[in-house]
């Protein structure tokens, strides 16, 4: 996909699951059940699409997946399955490896987004999965990371990203904003502080990585929260102020865990905004 002077590819890096009731929120069971079935431990299908963007000599990686290094427990608590697709092997599609990687957008630092920053070398040590990259994220966010609230601890672990900050490639920002050429960084604080969404734009086209503000198709209605959100009701509100946008200016909207559904075009519907088409990343 032609986003501007950017190409724009789809990045598979594996499947992993979670609870449905925890990604749903106050959504009844009912209701969510038909768009996300889940399994006997009721976890739903969940997955890590990526968003690669290609130009003006930069090759950006829009987040990173759960990475390699969790052990057993951590595996069979959330499903990892990296049987039909990874991160190397979905680089390798487009002749790429990780230190063709100049740069890396880290939406936020939970171990679904942030886990692949980092990797075990061969003493066992954990160094920048990305050798050649600079990493970005929220200054803010970063602080919170290292200092949680209960409510979200158990989604950071530091050996993602502070090893980052060891090696001088973690740049911490202040602000939002075109912080790349044609690459718009967007704060966003309902789902945790410092929270990023990404929108990558050209003359006539643009993709929203809408990360946790929507992170399936099932969750473009503004109150389809999930319930690891620390502020939900600020999470409507940002919603509300996108979705129009993203309709009216069609945006293609990138739903970062969704499957089943990468990309889409959201519109009006008979109870708020829905989807309305799903979109083929290839063209």
């Amino acid at each position: 996909m032609d986003i501007g002077s950017y190409e724009v590819f789809m990045i598979k890096a594996g499947l992993f699951k979670l609870d449905g009731g925890a990604m749903f929120g106050v959504v009844p069971k009912v209701l969510w059940q038909k768009k996300k079935p889940p399994d006997e431990r009721n976890r739903i299908r969940m997955c890590t699409n990526l968003l690669l963007v290609k130009g003006g000599g930069r090759t950006i990686l829009i987040d990173t997946g759960n990475g390699h290094k969790f052990d057993d427990k951590f595996k069979d608590i959330y499903a990892i399955d990296y049987a039909d697709n990874d991160l190397d092997r979905s680089l390798s599609d487009h002749d790429l490896s990780r230190s063709d990687i100049t740069d890396v957008i880290i939406t936020h630092l939970h171990f679904d987004h942030a886990g692949g920053c980092t990797e075990l070398n061969e003493t066992g040590g954990v160094v920048p999965a990305f050798p050649q990259a600079k990493y970005y994220v929220m200054k803010r966010h970063y602080e919170w990371a290292i200092n949680p609230a209960a409510k979200d601890r158990a989604s950071y672990l530091e050996e993602n990203y502070k090893p980052l900050l060891e090696a001088g490639q973690l740049v911490l920002l202040d602000t939002g904003g075109e912080i790349i050429p044609g690459v718009e960084f967007i704060v966003a604080d309902g789902h945790t502080i410092g929270n990023l969404s990404i929108l990558v734009h050209g003359d006539d086209r643009k993709i929203f990585y809408a990360g946790e503000m929507i992170p399936t198709s099932a969750h473009v209605p503004a109150p389809w929260l999930m319930g690891y959100d620390l502020q939900p009701l600020l999470t409507i509100e940002e919603k509300k102020h996108y979705l129009p946008r993203a309709a009216e200016e069609e945006w293609f909207v990138y739903f970062m865990h969704d499957p089943d559904i990468p990309c889409g075009l959201i519109g009006p519907g008979r109870k708020g905004y829905e989807l309305k088409e799903i979109v083929d990343m290839t063209k």
